[in-house]
């Protein structure tokens, strides 16, 4: 069985391997598969290996929330998708953490193989990593699937306490944010021009596919201020976009309880590249 090997410290550049290095770390069991644990840099990261890898060595990287609602990333991992996290809590997307993000990728795809092109998985907040991403690289993501994502920072964690939404919002998350981003105040934040909702014309562009999974009913993220504006912003712009809503649902659950639809959309957009 193939291993990964992370090396901490210095990412080394080097060009894509045809040999890719064995993998190593601390190695466990993560809902049937092997699962390693390192510490890269400052952050936690974990890859879970499939079975029978698929050629090339696709990946889905989850922006946030490893494990949480996981039946589609299992499904993934049975099709021999590897799964891969970098713990970057509390930076909602920022400069900082697309910093590790390019580090962690150079180190997958340089030295040990994995595809150029991952797939993205963003949850809830794990959305404003994920498009953070794809709008800085689109040229190195496959396909981006949020799940009641948050596709503003302004609705959340501004929402309704700081009077920028509808949703519950939340008051200790925005002074994160605000650190996180650098901003000075609520004015530069509220100004701040490159939330996922109005940075779309990169993805557009590159024809990069988007899934929307969410409900709408959501009180936490609402799917007006969020999901349901993406999708027809991006609409405007030509780009490639699917949606599947769920009536009545909150925020929780993620996901939905038969995951094929989503692994579909993973699966037809790779066979198309």
């Amino acid at each position: 069985m193939p291993m990964i090997h992370l090396i901490l410290g210095i990412v080394p550049i080097v060009a894509l391997t045809d040999d890719p290095h064995p993998f190593l770390g601390e190695v466990s069991e993560w809902q049937g598969f092997v699962r390693y644990d390192v510490r890269f840099g400052d952050a936690d990261a974990i890859v879970i290996e499939p079975s029978e890898p698929l050629p090339g060595r696709p990946w889905a990287w989850r922006g946030e929330f490893f494990g949480a609602f996981p039946n589609a990333d299992i499904e993934l991992l049975r099709r021999g998708w590897y799964l891969v996290y970098l713990g970057v809590p509390d930076q909602f997307g920022s400069t900082k953490a697309m910093k590790q993000w390019e580090k962690f990728y150079d180190m997958l795809v340089r030295e040990y193989g994995f595809t150029p092109k991952p797939a993205l998985i963003g949850l809830s907040r794990g959305a404003l990593y994920c498009m953070a991403w794809a709008a800085r690289h689109p040229d190195r993501t496959l396909l981006v699937y949020l799940d009641n994502g948050v596709c503003d920072f302004k609705s959340w964690p501004g929402g309704r306490p700081k009077g920028l939404g509808e949703g519950k919002g939340s008051p200790e998350d925005w002074v994160k944010l605000l650190c996180a981003y650098g901003f000075n105040d609520d004015k530069e934040a509220i100004a701040y021009p490159f939330n996922p909702v109005d940075h779309l014309e990169p993805l557009a562009r590159a024809e990069l596919p988007i899934l929307l999974v969410y409900g709408d009913a959501d009180t936490v993220v609402p799917h007006r201020e969020n999901s349901e504006k993406l999708f027809e912003r991006y609409q405007v712009l030509g780009g490639l976009v699917e949606q599947i809503v769920k009536p009545g649902q909150d925020h929780h659950p993620h996901g939905l309880d038969d995951p094929r639809p989503i692994v579909e959309f993973f699966e037809r957009v790779r066979q198309r590249n």
